[in-house]
């Protein structure tokens, strides 16, 4: 089963809270949070994986 990464935006003027990313392709393991981007806001060091 592909991999699932949930991750939440800390940027308090962001209106988004969380959101899912699931793989649909094999990434590398050293792919993290820190490769993306918020879908809404745009920011990239405001997110952070939520550990379950």
């Amino acid at each position: 089963m592909p991999a699932t990464l949930e991750v939440k935006c800390t940027d308090s003027d962001c209106e988004m809270d969380m959101f899912e990313m699931h793989y649909t392709y094999d990434m590398p393991d050293d792919v993290g949070v820190e490769d993306f981007a918020c879908p809404y806001c745009r920011g990239t060091d405001c997110l952070e994986a939520i550990e379950l």
